[in-house]
């Protein structure tokens, strides 16, 4: 016996219609083929289930049988199991005490990679795959691309790094012109590299997220879209000061300074600046909260975490630095933790008391 074996490895008839698989039989293959058709009808497992209906039907002169199995979507691993699987089923539900042999119909070569699973199984007897005539046709050619190029993420994915490198040699000829080549190469070049690696790492959603976002915050009225700003603002002053500050140790001493002096340095002069920017931000948050009717009494500990945590590091910078004694540093050591328990005490007091409303106080 001869079974005609029609195989959708990415499971297309399971997903897009109401088709409980393994198929078998003709009219049951033809039913679901015109389902898959009517679901879907540019997917070619559709001409996969047709091409199986007309093998039954050339094939009079032997005892025939057709059956559709599929996979799963995603893992090949777990598509060849499913396939075996549904295969076995198959088989254990043929009616015939003849010898079984399958001839298998795929539409590609990534469907191919079950024949393994399957020759385990029933010998087989051939592979027959199934080409669309008109895909060899320059009109079939230009509605392919064409299909391509409207997709959004295809069409961002091939036009965008075709377009930086085509903007690259007359930009660079531009530059020449104006009397600076390096730089406008630079930049272009360092464009494409931050989109392929963006592309790569598959960042564009997370891009996407941060910019509706901020486009949110802004039409919004959100208190953080300006502290988040002046945050950056302030973290972009402190370091400049934590470098001006090494800068002035490395001038002062004859020495080169050590790992533990470059750290302290850099620490001393950019805590407060960047403490600021963490007081600033967090302020702003706390806000948002309130308005949004989320507010609970322990966020207000964030202010006095960050102030406390400035504290100690800077005592800890200063002392490295030889700028304080020990004793200077033991007492900001106690005030920063004591300021943080503080902190945390009172609020879970205030909230356990008086609740999540800060109205209610």
């Amino acid at each position: 016996m001869l079974l005609v074996l029609c195989v959708d490895l990415d499971d297309d008839l399971g997903r897009k219609t109401d088709v409980e698989t393994p198929v078998v039989g003709r009219e049951a293959v033809e039913d679901a083929a015109v389902a898959l058709a009517t679901a879907d009808p540019e997917d070619s497992d559709v001409n996969v289930l047709f091409e199986g209906c007309h093998l039954f039907d050339s094939l009079t002169d032997e005892e025939v049988e057709v059956a559709a199995v599929t996979g799963v979507d995603g893992s090949d691993v777990a598509a060849n199991r499913a396939v075996g699987e549904e295969l076995d089923r198959v088989l254990a539900g043929l009616a015939t005490s003849e010898d079984v042999t399958a001839l298998v119909v795929t539409d590609g070569a990534q469907d191919e990679s079950v024949v393994p699973v399957i020759r385990s199984r029933v010998p087989i007897d051939g592979v027959r795959r199934v080409v669309v005539r008109q895909a060899q046709d320059l009109e079939s050619m230009y509605y392919t691309i064409k299909q391509v190029l409207d997709d959004p993420e295809t069409r961002g994915t091939i036009l965008v790094p075709l377009g930086i490198l085509l903007l690259i040699y007359p930009l660079t000829i531009l530059a020449e012109t104006l009397g600076f080549p390096g730089p406008v190469f630079g930049i272009t070049s360092a464009l494409l590299g931050l989109y392929i690696l963006a592309r790569g790492f598959g960042l564009e959603e997370t891009l996407d997220s941060v910019v509706s976002r901020a486009r949110s915050a802004l039409f919004t009225g959100r208190v953080t879209l300006i502290t988040y700003v002046a945050a950056a603002a302030l973290v972009t002053i402190g370091a400049a000061s934590g470098l001006q500050t090494l800068e002035e140790i490395q001038a002062a001493s004859s020495a080169a300074p050590g790992v533990v002096d470059i750290l302290s340095a850099v620490v001393y002069g950019s805590v407060q600046w960047i403490a600021a920017a963490g007081i600033t931000s967090s302020l702003g948050r706390v806000t948002d909260e309130y308005l949004a009717g989320t507010f609970e009494w322990r966020y207000l500990n964030a202010p006095f975490y960050v102030l406390a945590i400035a504290a100690v590091l800077h005592g800890l910078s200063a002392f490295f630095l030889g700028y304080v004694e020990l004793g200077y540093l033991a007492l900001v050591l106690t005030g920063g933790t004591l300021l943080g328990l503080a902190s945390t005490l009172s609020f879970a007091v205030v909230e356990s008391r008086w609740g999540r409303d800060p109205e209610a106080a």
